[in-house]
């Protein structure tokens, strides 16, 4: 009797088991309509995630950095799926701020994606000339936002794309100086940026699975990346390093192509 008891929970318990299994192959598979996806933005310096305004960031050219902004604007995003196909996120909904003192800036909520095994994003750094050349009427919220972000100089010299700002020292500079790397369009150079990152696992966007695609910032890349920018040598008169323009703004654009990576994605 006991075994015949034994046998009956067994019989159920791996009956339910295949029933759950069944009901979650279907809703994987289940590749119609649209679902939402979220994209995390985490800042870092180095291996170190980033703290503003108190952590000591050392560059390989022996600054040290305390960051006090870090932001950029992200835009033009566009998601590729397993099979090569593309989708282009709405361009009038595409432009986001990334604040690190801001937490809730810190994942872009893409809404109405269609369903699909997405393998790739592409976005940009900054807003791009075609928009930024529909003029001040033709952004519609977004410059509103900008400016209450500071991330605009004004409308006729533009967006800032990045902002990056704190204090510094070096061997050369020893009192705690300021320092300010904004990018944006300055004379010939538009400094605006895209780059596409590969998804180390699969985002499946699902009426009912909203995935979350995990990308690193590593902001030390900003004047330490492939371009070595030292803020000592661009330290005007003492009064802090304020690169905004000139020969050091397209290499520190440069430089931003390799500040992201996708750490990891959720299907939750």
């Amino acid at each position: 009797m006991k075994n015949t008891i034994l046998r009956s929970l067994a019989i159920v318990a791996i009956a339910v088991a295949f029933n759950s299994c069944s009901d979650d192959d279907s809703v994987v598979n289940d590749v119609s309509g649209t679902g939402n996806l979220g994209v995390e933005f985490d800042n870092a310096y180095g291996a170190n995630d980033l703290i503003l305004s108190t952590q000591i960031n050392t560059t390989s050219n022996n600054e040290v950095l305390k960051i006090r902004t870090a932001k950029y604007i992200v835009s033009n995003i566009v998601l590729t799926k397993a099979d090569g196909t593309t989708y282009t996120y709405p361009k009038s909904q595409s432009y986001f701020i990334v604040d690190e003192a801001d937490a809730n800036s810190h994942v872009l909520d893409l809404t109405n994606v269609p369903a699909g095994d997405y393998t790739k994003i592409k976005f940009g750094i900054g807003v791009d000339r075609e928009q930024f050349n529909l003029g001040a009427s033709g952004q519609g919220d977004f410059l509103a936002e900008a400016q209450a972000a500071d991330m605009l100089w004004s409308w006729s010299a533009g967006y800032k794309f990045l902002a990056f700002e704190g204090t510094f020292t070096s061997p050369t500079v020893t009192t705690a100086t300021p320092f300010m790397v904004h990018t944006g369009q300055t004379g010939s150079d538009y400094n605006y940026t895209e780059m596409t990152l590969d998804m180390p696992s699969k985002a499946l966007v699902r009426s009912t699975i909203t995935p979350v695609v995990h990308i690193v910032a590593d902001l030390s890349k900003v004047i330490d990346g492939t371009n070595k920018i030292k803020l000592s040598e661009n330290n005007e008169g003492g009064m802090g390093a304020m690169i905004m323009g000139g020969t050091n703004l397209p290499l520190i654009t440069a430089n931003l192509n390799s500040m992201f990576r996708i750490d990891h994605v959720h299907n939750d």
